[in-house]
Formats: C-alpha cells, structure tokens, sequence
C-alpha cells in the first residue's frame, strides 16, 4: 500500500471515531473535543504546507539516476538516447552509469541538456 492510500485510511478511521465519539458524548464535551479536534488539525496541516514547501523555497530540485540501460539506435537524422536528454536545466543531482550503446543518427549514452 502506498503512502496515499495509507493516508486514506488513516483519515478515513479518524473520521468514522470522531463521528462514533459524537454520537455517544453529549452536546458540550462534543463540543470540546471538536474545537480541540479542530485546533490539532489546523497546526499539523500548517506544519505540512510548510514542510511541502521547503524544498521548492530552497530551490532544490529532486535527482535523477540513469542506470543499466539498453541499446538504441537509430537511422539517418535520428536519435538514439540511452543515458539522458533534458530539455531544460538538469537537477543538481544527475548519475547515469552503465548506460547502453547508442549508435546512428545523434547519439548520447551519457547526459544531454538541450
């Protein structure tokens, strides 16, 4: 299961207890717990805007690996690409190891920023 999805069905269980706890408790301490509820919701979801945001604020860029790739080839006024072409700037940081052959046409089996 991936991270997602395990969100989902931790909100959705938090949701379905919260409502259970509702139901059973009388009017004031429901209401207690929902503006406590409420309070804890809104610091952690500030908390996880800021988090998200770090990176793109910093710059950072995620890297990329290019490993243990085929062959390719191609035929007159081709391309053959087995290690990687960006068409704009390249992360920070860029590995590409082991990289197949690339014959004919415009070939690369190592990095290309066009």
């Amino acid at each position: 299961m991936n991270g997602g999805r395990v969100a989902l069905v931790v909100a959705g269980v938090a949701a379905a207890v919260l409502a259970v706890v509702f139901l059973v408790l009388r009017w004031d301490d429901a209401n207690k717990i929902a503006t406590a509820v409420s309070a804890l919701a809104g610091v952690a979801a500030v908390g996880v805007a800021v988090w998200a945001g770090l990176p793109a604020v910093a710059g950072a860029r995620g890297g990329v690996r290019v490993s243990r790739t085929g062959r390719a080839t191609a035929g007159p006024g081709g391309r053959a690409n087995t290690g990687l072409s960006a068409g704009g700037p390249l992360p920070d940081d860029v590995r590409v190891d082991r990289t197949g052959d690339a014959e004919g046409g415009e070939a690369n089996s190592g990095v290309e920023s066009r």
